[in-house]
Order: C-alpha cells, then sequence, then structure tokens
C-alpha cells in the first residue's frame, strides 16, 4: 500500500494542478450570461474573475510561506479544501454577492502548484524530481485547455449550475486523493509567522492588482485608479523596510535579490504576460463576425477546441523539457522556452485568418509555455534553501499572475484604441490583434534575455531528505542551502 501511494504521488498532485486551472477557466463561457442569471450588472459579474485574481495573488506567497513552516502537505489539503468550498457555494446559489466570495475562496487553488514541487523536491530522489516538477508546472496550461471547452460543453447543454456540481465533485475527489496519497513533508523551517508582513503584502498586493484589473474600466486617469497606484507603492515600500527589518519575514528580501533568484523572478513575470497574450487574443480573434473580414465566428466551444490541441502538447512536451533542462540546464531550457513562444507570435502575426494557421501559432506558443513554465521552478529549487521552496516558488507563480494581469490591461487598452463599426458596434480590428501579437512576442524576447543573463556555475546541491551532497547539472546549483 506505501509502495501504491509513493507511486500516485506525482499523479495526485498533478491532478491538484489541473483542477487548479480549471477552476480559474470554467467561469469564462459564463460571463457573457451571468447579469441575466444572476440580475446583476456586468461590472458585478466581472468581480467574480477579478475576486479570484485577487485571491490567488494573495494567498499563493501567503499559503507557501505557511507550508515551508506547518507543513506543505497540511497546508496543500487547505488550499484544495477552499477551492472545493467555494466550488460547492456556486454550486448551491445565484447570488452575485456570495458567488464572488465562493470565486475568492476557488483563488486560493493558486497555491497548489507552487506547495506541490515543494513537496516533490522534498519527496523525490533527484532524478526523478525534474520530469516530475516539469509535469506539475505543465498542468496550468493543461487544465486551461481542458477547462474551457468543457465548460462551454456543459453551459450549452445543461444548467450552469451542473458545472459547478461538477467542479465541486472533482475538487472531493482531488482532495480525498491527496489526503491518501501525499504524506507529510519533513523539510520545515520553524519560526513565527510573519502576520504583519503577510498583511502587508496582501494590502499591497491588492491595491497593484485592482488598479491593473480595473484600470480600463474605470479610466486609467481615474483618481481611484491613482489612488489605488499611489496606496500600492506607499504600501509595498513600507512592507519592503518591514520585511528587511524582520528575523523571520515572510520573503527572504536577501535571498529574493540574488541574480539567481531575481531574474528567474523577472522571467516569470515577462513569461506570465507573453503567454496569457496568446491565449487571450486568440479567444477574442477566432470569436469575431465573419462580418469583420478576419473573424471566424466560432462558438465558445469551438474555440477551447482550438486551444485543445496545446494543452495536448504541454502535457506530452514536459518530458522533454525535463530532459533538456537535466542535459543543458534549466536557464537553457527557459531561454528556448521563451524564444519558441517568440516565433509563435511570429506565425500569428504571419497569418491570423486561417484557422489551421490560428491554431498551429497557439500550439508552438504552448510548446515555448511548457519549456518555460517547467524550468522556471527548477531555478528557484536550485537557488534557495530546502525550508524556503514553496515561499519561493509561492513569490515565483505571483510574478506569473502579475504578468498576466498587466497583459490583460496591455491587450484591452491596445484593443480599445483599434476598432471598427461593424453591424453598429465597435469591433476590434485585425491591426489590433497583430499589434498585441507584436508586444507580446517582444516581452517574450525580452524574457529571453532576461533567461541568457542568469549567472551559471557548476556547483553542488544538497537533497533535503539525506543532506548529501550530490553534483548539480551543469548549471544551477543550491545556493544559500
Amino acid at each position: 500500500m506505501a509502495a501504491l501511494r509513493e507511486r500516485l504521488t506525482i499523479p495526485v498532485l498533478a491532478f491538484g494542478g489541473i483542477l487548479m486551472a480549471v477552476m480559474q477557466t470554467v467561469v469564462v463561457p459564463l460571463l457573457p450570461d451571468l447579469p441575466r442569471l444572476t440580475g446583476a450588472s456586468a461590472g458585478a459579474v466581472s468581480w467574480m474573475v477579478t475576486a479570484t485574481l485577487l485571491a490567488g495573488a494573495v494567498l499563493t506567497p501567503v499559503l507557501g510561506r505557511a507550508g515551508d513552516m506547518y507543513g506543505k502537505r497540511r497546508v496543500l489539503l487547505m488550499a484544495l479544501g477552499m477551492m472545493t468550498v467555494g466550488s460547492l457555494m456556486c454550486a448551491l446559489t445565484s447570488d452575485i454577492g456570495v458567488l464572488i466570495v465562493a470565486r475568492a475562496l476557488q483563488g486560493a487553488a493558486a497555491a497548489v502548484v507552487p506547495l506541490s514541487i515543494s513537496i516533490l523536491r522534498d519527496e523525490l530522489p533527484p532524478e526523478r524530481t525534474g520530469s516530475a516538477v516539469s509535469l506539475m508546472s505543465s498542468t496550468v496550461g493543461i487544465g486551461a485547455a481542458l477547462g474551457l471547452p468543457l465548460a462551454a460543453l456543459v453551459v450549452q447543454y445543461a444548467n450552469w449550475h451542473v458545472m459547478f456540481w461538477a467542479t465541486t465533485a472533482l475538487g472531493v475527489v482531488g482532495l480525498a486523493l491527496a489526503w491518501w496519497a501525499v504524506r507529510e513533508s519533513p523539510v520545515r523551517e520553524p519560526g513565527r509567522f510573519d502576520t504583519v508582513g503577510a498583511l502587508g503584502l496582501a494590502a499591497g498586493l491588492a491595491c497593484l492588482l485592482l488598479a491593473v484589473s480595473q484600470g480600463g474600466t474605470w479610466g486609467w486617469s481615474s483618481p481611484r485608479i491613482l489612488g489605488l497606484f499611489a496606496a500600492c507603492a506607499v504600501v509595498l515600500t513600507l512592507w519592503w523596510r518591514q520585511q528587511l527589518r524582520t528575523e523571520r519575514p515572510l520573503v527572504d528580501l536577501k535571498l529574493a535579490a540574488r541574480p539567481r533568484v531575481a531574474l528567474p523572478h523577472i522571467a516569470a513575470l515577462l513569461t506570465g504576460f507573453a503567454f496569457y497574450g496568446n491565449s487571450l487574443v486568440t479567444a477574442q480573434l477566432v470569436q469575431a463576425p465573419k462580418a469583420t473580414g478576419y473573424g471566424l465566428g466560432l462558438s465558445i466551444v469551438a474555440t477551447g477546441l482550438c486551444l485543445l490541441p496545446g494543452g495536448v502538447t504541454m502535457l506530452l512536451l514536459s518530458p522533454v523539457s525535463a530532459r533538456i533542462s537535466a542535459t543543458r540546464g534549466p536557464r537553457v531550457t527557459l531561454a528556448l522556452g521563451t524564444a519558441i513562444i517568440a516565433s509563435g507570435y511570429v506565425l500569428r502575426i504571419a497569418d491570423s485568418r486561417d484557422l489551421w494557421m490560428i491554431i498551429v501559432g497557439a500550439t508552438v506558443c504552448a510548446i515555448g509555455t511548457t519549456f518555460a513554465y517547467s524550468a522556471l521552478p527548477t531555478l528557484i529549487l536550485r537557488a534557495v534553501p530546502a525550508g524556503q521552496t514553496a515561499s519561493a516558488n509561492g513569490v515565483n507563480v505571483l510574478m506569473r499572475t502579475i504578468g498576466q494581469a498587466v497583459c490583460s490591461a496591455a491587450v484591452a487598452a491596445i484593443l480599445v484604441h483599434h476598432t471598427s463599426l461593424v453591424a453598429g458596434a465597435p469591433v476590434p480590428t485585425l491591426h489590433g490583434y497583430l499589434l498585441a501579437f507584436v508586444m507580446a512576442g517582444t516581452v517574450a524576447l525580452v524574457a529571453c534575455a532576461a533567461a541568457l543573463s542568469i549567472p551559471t556555475d557548476r556547483a553542488s546541491r544538497e537533497t533535503p531528505r539525506t543532506g548529501r551532497r550530490t553534483g548539480a547539472p551543469r548549471d544551477e546549483a543550491l545556493e544559500g542551502a
């Protein structure tokens, strides 16, 4: 029985990661109809997405730090439990206020991936860690690619509450499997939890992401948006000073400032931006009406199917990315991945009218994302002590989230300024979409430059369970452990 549990640890954790991504995307097909279904305004309904984004961004580093201190399995089960309770609440109500709170609870699932990666580092032998971490990182894209068409099918042929009943059942299964198969990691970093730091980070991130996500709606020069950016700057400055003075900070800023940690965080932000542009713009472009001259007029189900090959490709290529990291180093894998993302946008710019070329371009971007996302946690694992892996990877995931939020705002700003009237309604022009592709591809190239700037050395690293010194593969090694 123990051997079976050990063999199932990786699939169970990967299932949890896929569930997290599915939970984040299932609401997308519902957004156009939710005002009618809930009796709420479109602005109120948009908070069902914003609440998940804010909660995920705030809770990911906090739960990561809690996992390092109190047990990663315990906090993982807590995150899966909050996600499942949120889904159950969505299944039971049509009240927009309760739905927003429920979606915020589902945002806690964003911590599942960094916690799982940290568990894999603690529990697996070094020769298996790379492939397992690559698979875990790929679950973000796999779940998103699967969640959109499946949710669209449910919405099209059944009551919208059925979708949340289904995700609740999946959440219960994932929680039970994790409780049974995942054992508690012995690696801890004891001390007092930095409550002040957690509250300060939460306030600063809430101001930042709220301003970025609502800027297009409220107006970028409106007093509310400017006030939020000012509050963010003040709060995060005070938080930074508090973290430097605290003996056991929520985020070790001195460690995070080292090039081998800081540059992967910067690359994560840029990669998150470049990755999100692919799915965001593709979904809008293929659904544009045929009267535009470029749109295909596809349904939301067909749109999800266009992105599905990318998700399948991410699953199939995760072992390949791990092999490249093992032989050439994760820095090379990250640079290769971001370069592939940029080449995918070159294809999108060359032809965004034919469906098969759109699918090919989107899939190439997904391939690059697989390589980049698999390399980022490996770089972090080799640059931080074993007792800080969950919190450090939580910060890395946070940077991806911020990159996605900024990408969403930037794409919206471009498309708003490049529209034409179709049947009396403003619709983005093809030129606007191409500008968005140019922007995302340029950001991918900047991410590639950041990856190539990460210092390399050949040093030793310490396995977390035995403390033995083992040779590091050619590139980053554990620093400070």
